[in-house]
C-alpha cells in the first residue's frame, strides 16, 4: 500500500460502497459510502476550523460509529488523531490533550463539563466540537448538523514521514508519554498484516481493543483497507465472557485479536460448545503472556482457526510473531515464543552495554525499521534513551524487554528491565501508580510491586504507610484511584505498614 494511512480507505470506498464498513452490534451499522462522506463532513468543518496538517485532533468518545469516522475525517484533513480512554479520569485525558496541543477536541456531551474545567485549569482552550450522544453515526451526524454546513475541502494526503497519529502509554515519571506514529509507521504495519493473514473483504474482524490501544490499528486500519466489516465491541460487552462467546457466533467474527486474558476467560466461562464458530478462521493475541494451560483449553474448543502470538510494545506495533501449532502438547507448559521479527523490521538482541551478545545468550531485544516511532512527544531526552544509534545512523528502540534466541530468528520472552509491566494487555509503569497514590493526602510513603498470577497474568500490590498512623479504608483508596488513574492501573490490594523497608541509602527498598 502505497500513501497515507487513510488512502487504503478511501480507495476501498469506492470499490466497495455498498458493503458493510462498520458494525455496532444490535443497534446499526453504516456502509463503506456512508462512512466515507461522514469523515469527509467532519474534514470539511476541521479544516474550516483551522486545523492544517501536522496539527493534532483529540477525541474523547465512547467506542462507536461515531470514533471511527472522527478517526477517518482527522487523518483525511492531515492531522494526526489523539484518542484517549473514555473511562480514565477526565484529568488525565485533559492533560493528554494540552500536553500535545490539540487543536480541536471531539467530545462526547456527558464527558464535556469536566473536560473543559480540566482544560482551563492548565490553562488549554482548544476548539471543541460536542457530540450530544454516540452511537450509529447519530451524534457526530447531529453536531456536524447543528454546526451548519462547512465549505467542501479536499482531503490532504501527508508525507510519509507526518504524524498519523499519537497514542499515550504509562510514563515512569507519573504522567503519561505520548508514542509518534507516523503513516510510514502505520501502513507498513498494515500491509505486513495483510502479507500474513491475507484479509478479504467477505472477512469480520473484531474491534475489541479501546481506539486508545495500540491493537485497535490491526482492527481499524487493516479491516477498512480491505473491504471488510469491523464489528464494535462496547466496553462493557468487552469484560463479559458469556456476552463475547455470543457476540463472536452471532456477528459470524473470522478475525479476532485481543489480550489473552480476555481469551483465557472465554475459554473457561464462555460456554462455546454450545455455539457454531464455523467463521473464525484467525485468532489473534498479544500484550500479555498467555497461559498454556487456557491456550490448550481455548484450541481444544476452537481447533479450526490458525492462532498467532504477536508481540511488540506501542512504539513499534507488532514486531514480532509466532504461529501456534496445533494441538498444543498435554504436557507443554512454557509459554509459546514471541517468535520471529516480522518482515519490514529487524531485530538484534545486546547487552546491557549495548553490544550483541551470543547466539543463545539474554538480553534485551533491539528493534528498528519502517515500524518503530518516531519518538515521544516533547521528550527529547526519554526519546534519546529509548534509542541506540549505529555509527549509519540506523536507530534500534530498546524494548525494555529481555529475550533469549530459542533457534534462528525465534526469540523467547523471558521478563523485564525496568518497573514496567504488562497489565490485561496494558503496559504499565509501577511509578506512575505510585505517583497517583502520593496525591493522596493522608499517604506519607508508596512502594508498588507486581506479582505473578496464573490467572489474571499479574496483581498488582500497593504498599503504603500513613502521615498520621490513619489508614483510609479500602473503599476509599479505590475511589480515590478511580479519579486519577485508568482502571487498569488500580492496584489489586493495599497493604498499609507502619513504615516501609529501607535500603542502606535510605531509599525505599
Amino acid at each position: 500500500m502505497s500513501g497515507p494511512l487513510h488512502r487504503a480507505f478511501t480507495e476501498a470506498a469506492q470499490r466497495f460502497p455498498g458493503r458493510t464498513a462498520v458494525v455496532e452490534p444490535g443497534k446499526a451499522s453504516i456502509t463503506y459510502a456512508e462512512l466515507d462522506a461522514l469523515s469527509d463532513r467532519l474534514r470539511d468543518r476541521l479544516i474550516a476550523q483551522g486545523v492544517a496538517s501536522g496539527d493534532r485532533v483529540g477525541f474523547y468518545l465512547r467506542k462507536s460509529i461515531d470514533g471511527v469516522a472522527s478517526m477517518l475525517g482527522i487523518l483525511k484533513a492531515g492531522a494526526a488523531y489523539v484518542p484517549v480512554d473514555p473511562s480514565a479520569p477526565p484529568a488525565r485525558n485533559a492533560f493528554i490533550m494540552h500536553n500535545c496541543s490539540v487543536k480541536v477536541a471531539i467530545v462526547e456531551a456527558q464527558f464535556e463539563a469536566r473536560f473543559r474545567a480540566e482544560l482551563e485549569a492548565l490553562g488549554a482552550q482548544p476548539n471543541v466540537i460536542v457530540l450530544p450522544v454516540v452511537g450509529e453515526g447519530k451524534g457526530l451526524t447531529e453536531a456536524l448538523d447543528t454546526m451548519g454546513p462547512a465549505q467542501h475541502a479536499e482531503t490532504v494526503w501527508p508525507k510519509p514521514e507526518s504524524l498519523a497519529y499519537i497514542l499515550y502509554t504509562s510514563g515512569s515519571t507519573g504522567k503519561p508519554k505520548g508514542v509518534m506514529l507516523s503513516h510510514e509507521n502505520a501502513v507498513s504495519f498494515v500491509d505486513w498484516c495483510t502479507e500474513v493473514f491475507e484479509p478479504t473483504h467477505e472477512d469480520r474482524f473484531s474491534s475489541h481493543a479501546p481506539f486508545h490501544f495500540d491493537l485497535s490499528i490491526l482492527d481499524v486500519h487493516v479491516s477498512l483497507k480491505h473491504g471488510a466489516s469491523l464489528v464494535l465491541i462496547s466496553e462493557d460487552a468487552g469484560k463479559d465472557p458469556q456476552r463475547l462467546a455470543q457476540l463472536i457466533a452471532e456477528e459470524s467474527i473470522s478475525i479476532w485479536y485481543s489480550a489473552p486474558s480476555i481469551l483465557s476467560l472465554i475459554a473457561q466461562f464462555g460456554d462455546l460448545p454450545s455455539r457454531s464458530y464455523a467463521g473464525l478462521r484467525t485468532v489473534l493475541f498479544a500484550g500479555e503472556v498467555f497461559p498454556v494451560k487456557h491456550l490448550r483449553t481455548l484450541t481444544e474448543l476452537w481447533p479450526h482457526p490458525r492462532y498467532f502470538n504477536l508481540y511488540g510494545p506501542t512504539e513499534t506495533n507488532v514486531c514480532t510473531f509466532y504461529e501456534v501449532k496445533l494441538p498444543v502438547p498435554a504436557d507443554r507448559t512454557a509459554p509459546y515464543p514471541i517468535g520471529a521479527v516480522c518482515s519490514h523490521l529487524d531485530g538484534r538482541v545486546v547487552d546491557e552495554t549495548g553490544n550483541a551478545v551470543r547466539a543463545g545468550g539474554e538480553g534485551e531485544l533491539c528493534i528498528s525499521g519502517r515500524g518503530v516511532m518516531q519518538g515521544y512527544w516533547a521528550l527529547p531526552e526519554q526519546t534519546a534513551r529509548a534509542f541506540i544509534t549505529d555509527a549509519d545512523g540506523t536507530r534500534w528502540y530498546r524494548t525494555g524487554d529481555v529475550v533469549v534466541e530459542e533457534q534462528a530468528g525465534c526469540y523467547i520472552y523471558r521478563g523485564r528491565r525496568d518497573r514496567m509491566v504488562k497489565r490485561r494487555g496494558y503496559r504499565v509503569e509501577l511509578g506512575e501508580i505510585e505517583a497517583g497514590l502520593y496525591q493522596h493526602p493522608a499517604v506519607k510513603e508508596v512502594a508498588v510491586v507486581a506479582l505473578p498470577d496464573e490467572e489474571a497474568g499479574v496483581r498488582i500490590i500497593g504498599f503504603l504507610s500513613s502521615k498520621d498512623g490513619q489508614r483510609p479504608s479500602l473503599i476509599e483508596m479505590k475511589r480515590f484511584c478511580s479519579e486519577r488513574l485508568p482502571l487498569y492501573m488500580i492496584p489489586d490490594r493495599f497493604s498499609w505498614l507502619d513504615t516501609l523497608p529501607k535500603s542502606s541509602t535510605d531509599k525505599i527498598d
